[in-house]
């Protein structure tokens, strides 16, 4: 009994072994080659995935190659558990007494399990990646967008811009506003981006002509309350309001045309993610790695994120990102960009993989968005494009220059067109990305026609202080004596900055 035992194990790691030494030789051959055969298919696998993370995921979030992993697991499985169990059979002592029968099939159960173990759990995260690419990505092939074409999943754009949304619900308070709002706009080429932030208090938004919102809140009044409120108040009357009431989130598909006016872009998608939800994902991927200049004091208990170098777990990146506690919301919408990069840059692929459970669920839950499921593949691989070889920067339409009770909605487009435009000019031109911001020809023609005493300096205002020096655009707004902010977020000028400059 011994030795059938001993040869059934060793079915475990060398299916066939126990057909070889009891005769069966033409079944052992066929068994462990086949074995082979597996073995080196999975090292092939491996380098595959391993060697190119990005290509890794982008077969991991296509419905083929999830139905093809959990059905060669699950047949894998069948077939190894049948070797494991006719192993005994054709092992096993004739006559056999019960003691025998006990020991054989309780090791048959045990390795049987061994063997269903990862096949389930591969099936497993089969099913919970295809469930949360179901919840969170659109539809698989939406009647208004043209068919995906895998070789040209852009459809000839140079640029895509999504919408990037950041909600603030909670327990305590009624619905949701859009309290972070940015626009990503993405060189698929190159990968260089440009962060446009929008602030929340922004006052008198216009709203695309012949829009619903637009016929609701005619001028002069025109909308009675600030741009955070938008999402709200279209998710409260969709019917209405929505120009897709028939939409998955028709507050958000609303809010792209109003972003999209306001800017001159054209955002054809849009991510928004619940604020409180994401320290579920930032804690999935195992906290982020930042530097503050300053502490930043947080809650209601009288946390503080102490200066230096900090690793933040969820909890503490969320308040990073919403705490004005001696700032102010332009701070804080510089902060936002930067745990926007910090995440890009830091989301290392293995502690992704070790907390993939947690953030799929925390995705599943606090993310949404209407980029379709045949899209995602092309965006990944644009991540990693932008991670890789991209240039960041960030233009935050925060004063002094822009307004956000009287926000001039002209000089607000030429600014986001010049933004975009000095990027494409330096890729053009074959320069890296200034690590700060940069005067560029068209910033200098409209501060050329601007009004008395705005200069052609990327829009760097020059007045008298009292000592008769020149005083800058904002010492002015400020009536600081530093020449230019000290905290990302709050620029000077028209032209976007380098988010590797404004973050440490």
């Amino acid at each position: 009994m011994g030795r059938a035992l001993l040869l059934t194990a060793a079915s475990l790691v060398l299916p066939g072994i126990a057909h070889l030494r009891s005769g069966r030789r033409t079944a052992g051959i066929v068994l462990l080659s086949g074995y082979a055969a597996l073995i080196a298919a999975g090292v092939a696998v491996g380098v595959l995935v391993l060697g190119d993370m990005a290509r890794g995921a982008t077969m991991a979030v296509q419905g083929r190659w999830l139905l093809t992993a959990s059905a060669a697991a699950f047949a894998g499985a069948v077939v190894w558990m049948a070797v494991v169990a006719h192993s005994w059979a054709i092992t096993r002592p004739r006559p056999s007494g019960a003691g025998a029968a006990t020991a054989g099939g309780a090791l048959v159960v045990l390795l049987c399990l061994v063997v269903a173990a990862p096949a389930a759990a591969v099936m497993h995260t089969s099913y919970v990646t295809y469930s949360t690419l179901s919840t969170v990505f659109g539809s698989e092939d939406p009647l208004d967008d043209p068919p995906h074409d895998a070789a040209n999943p852009w459809n000839d754009r140079d640029r895509i811009e999504v919408l990037l949304i950041g909600g603030d619900s909670g327990s305590n308070r009624y619905g949701m506003r859009n309290d972070s709002t940015m626009v990503a706009s993405i060189d698929v080429h190159t990968g260089d981006t440009v962060l446009i932030g929008i602030p929340r208090n922004l006052e008198d938004v216009q709203f695309p002509k012949g829009s619903k919102l637009a016929e609701a809140y005619p001028p002069p009044a025109g909308y009675d309350n600030l741009f955070n409120d938008i999402y709200q108040r279209v998710a409260e009357h969709p019917e209405q309001l929505a120009e897709n009431p028939a939409a998955d989130d028709p507050a958000a598909d609303t809010l792209k045309s109003v972003v999209g006016y306001i800017t001159g872009l054209d955002p054809e998608y849009y991510a928004l993610v619940d604020m409180k939800g994401f320290e579920g994902i930032i804690d999935a991927i195992g906290g982020i790695d930042v530097y503050l200049e300053d502490p930043i004091p947080y809650g209601l208990e009288g946390d503080v994120l102490e200066a230096g170098q900090q690793h933040l777990d969820g909890n503490q990146a969320l308040w990073y990102g919403r705490s004005r506690v001696n700032s102010d919301d332009y701070t804080r919408m510089g902060r936002q960009g930067c745990l926007i990069k910090y995440v890009a840059e830091q989301a290392d692929p293995t502690a992704v993989l070790s907390g993939y459970q947690d953030l799929a669920g925390a995705a599943k839950r606090t993310l949404r968005t209407d980029i379709p499921q045949t899209k995602v593949p092309a965006f990944i691989e644009l991540a990693d494009l932008v991670d890789e070889e991209g240039a960041m920067r960030t233009l935050q339409l925060t004063p002094p220059q822009v307004d956000p009770a009287y926000p001039d909605w002209k000089e607000i487009r030429a600014m986001v067109a010049d933004a975009v435009e000095e990027q494409e000019r330096e890729q053009g031109d074959g320069a890296d990305a200034a690590p700060g911001p940069a005067p560029s020809p068209s910033a200098s023609d409209a501060a050329s026609d601007a009004p008395t005493g705005e200069g052609a300096d990327g829009g760097q205002e020059q007045g008298q202080d009292q000592n008769g020096g020149d005083e800058t655009e904002w010492q002015e707004y400020t009536g600081l004596d530093d020449p230019s902010p000290t905290t990302p977020g709050r620029q000077v000028g028209d032209d976007a900055g380098s988010l590797d400059a404004l973050c440490p």
